[in-house]
């Protein structure tokens, strides 16, 4: 599976019910998300992002807004002048789904447009 296929599917909704994802899992993964990282928790992924300046950094929330937006799956952030930390996990699992993978790709090609 490429970056490509992560992209190219939609968030399936998460109401509960289901097992995160097993280790060896998010290892697949993993590698299909440049730049993010799992917490040692392994509930978690993450990537800080470096802008040139305040408006580029509020034009990537915003996009990255729109994903969450389309995708019903929404990151926890934190921004200032010239960077923003996103945070993608499935809170209904308290652990990490398919959806946080392919949220992080869609915003990983955000960068390469």
């Amino acid at each position: 599976m490429s970056d490509n296929t992560l992209t190219e599917k939609k968030c399936v909704p998460c109401e509960g019910g289901t097992s995160p994802l097993e280790h060896d899992r998010i290892d697949q993964l993993l590698p299909q998300i440049p730049g993010w990282q799992v917490d040692d928790a392994g509930k978690t992924i993450y990537r800080r992002f470096e802008f040139k300046g305040f408006y580029k950094t509020m034009a990537f929330i915003n996009a990255m807004a729109w994903i969450a937006n389309q995708e019903a799956h929404h990151p926890d952030f934190e921004a200032g002048y010239n960077f923003c930390l996103v945070n993608f996990t499935t809170h209904a699992i308290d652990g990490l789904s398919e959806n946080d993978f392919i949220c992080a790709a869609k915003v990983n090609a955000l960068l390469d447009q």
